[in-house]
């Protein structure tokens, strides 16, 4: 199978939906089909991928590393020569759009992922300053129309389906298929050492916090929640982004900067002995579908605190793998002690809650919706072609 993969955003930009296209397509490479990924160009300075297909993008100011590919390009045209069997939209913004009109043209079956809540995400980046019930109004319009058309949508998490359900109630097919991690690379036992004596936290509890630094992901909570910790533990922040000028400014403010330690960008190669270096992982994004730092953390073993909301709740489950805390530093801080006194048994549990999200036990599932939207795109086709001569029939009875 010859699939075209697109997305908004990739290599070299961070997150969660970049991650998990890699081991999606390292996957099903293993499995003998064939990605083409079509990404924006990250522009000269950009890491650029041997193999993948770049559309002409503009930076965004509000967000630099992120690109969106506006310009005009012969997309068809690059469509039609990789002769994909059918198109999976990682995006949902330009891409998405290019990818279900290339559909429409080209008679491809479109697969939608659902990955980010962007009807959240513009209000903070969006070059036009609409008001937010406006804004939102009219991105559900598009996404609407988005999911509707596709053959399949695939939700990370059920918490997420539900809403979709909701917002547009004539999907076709719907799974929730999450996003895998490599467990094979994330796994207990890995040595955290380097990195503690890198940052000069050798004989502290430390709290890991992995995630772009973006306005969004409320990270303001996690670190008023340090206020009320003990002065041995220490938050690791793991990550850059906008929102960092922001947070630095806090921490200081707030006289915590003793507390809080900024490791800045990390590669995925290193990752997982930063998560190795932690005690406990926390989370306070109410933006996540599925919250793949989540995944990671307990894969390495590392209990994970996270806020009481959407997605997150279908993965954490207080007082088993992990503990949830509401929006309140407070809370926050209660769910981190839970974790920094987590036992053997909480660790195991995050284990093995990880293990059911490895990308060999996914890959199978989309495969298999992959197939299902190849075929309904065959009937629907053929159903097109009987109508046409159907129609031809009757215009020819007609004459007569």
């Amino acid at each position: 199978m010859r699939i075209a993969m697109t997305t908004d955003s990739y290599l070299p930009s961070p997150g969660g939906v970049v991650t998990g296209i890699v081991n999606t397509k390292k996957a099903l490479e293993e499995r003998g089909h064939e990605v083409i990924v079509i990404a924006p160009d990250p522009g000269k300075e950009g890491h650029r991928e041997e193999g993948t297909v770049y559309f002409p993008a503009w930076e965004l100011k509000p967000y630099p590393g992120y690109f969106v590919p506006i310009y005009p390009s012969n997309k068809m045209e690059i469509i039609r020569k990789i002769n994909p069997d059918i198109i999976h939209s990682q995006g949902q913004l330009i891409m998405g759009l290019r990818s279900m009109l290339a559909c429409r043209n080209l008679d491809l079956p479109l697969v939608v992922s659902f990955n980010t809540m962007v009807t959240e995400a513009i209000q903070h980046y969006s070059p036009l300053k609409l008001d937010s019930h406006v804004t939102e109004d009219l991105m559900w319009f598009y996404l609407r129309t988005l999911l509707q058309r596709a053959d399949a949508v695939i939700t990370l998490t059920d918490a997420i389906g539900k809403e979709l359900r909701r917002r547009a109630p004539h999907i076709k097919r719907m799974e929730t298929i999450p996003l895998g991690i490599d467990t094979d690379r994330f796994h207990p036992g890995v040595d955290g050492s380097e990195v503690r004596r890198r940052h000069g936290i050798d004989d502290r509890q430390v709290v890991v916090h992995v995630g772009r630094m973006s306005y969004e992901k409320n990270i303001d909570l996690v670190v008023e929640a340090m206020r009320h910790m003990d002065d041995d533990t220490v938050l690791l922040l793991v990550g850059s982004g906008p929102a960092e000028v922001k947070l630095r400014r806090k921490v200081k403010d707030l006289g915590l900067s003793d507390k809080v330690v900024f490791a800045g960008y990390v590669p995925l190669s290193e990752l997982n002995n930063y998560y190795a270096a932690a005690d406990a992982s926390v989370i306070a994004s109410k933006f996540e579908t599925q919250g793949l730092v989540v995944i990671e953390a307990m894969a390495c073993g590392v209990p994970v605190a996270a806020i009481d909301y959407r997605a997150l709740r279908d993965t954490v489950i207080d007082g088993f793998n992990g503990t949830l805390f509401q929006d309140d530093p407070r809370s926050c801080a209660e769910a981190i002690h839970g974790c920094l006194e987590a036992n053997d048994r909480m660790k195991r549990a995050a284990r093995e809650t990880a293990e059911r999200h490895s990308i060999h036990a996914n890959t199978d599932r989309l495969i298999d919706l992959y197939e299902f939207a190849i075929e309904q795109n065959r009937l629907k086709d053929r159903s097109s072609y009987y109508r046409r001569l159907q129609d031809l029939y009757d215009n020819f009875s007609l004459l007569r």
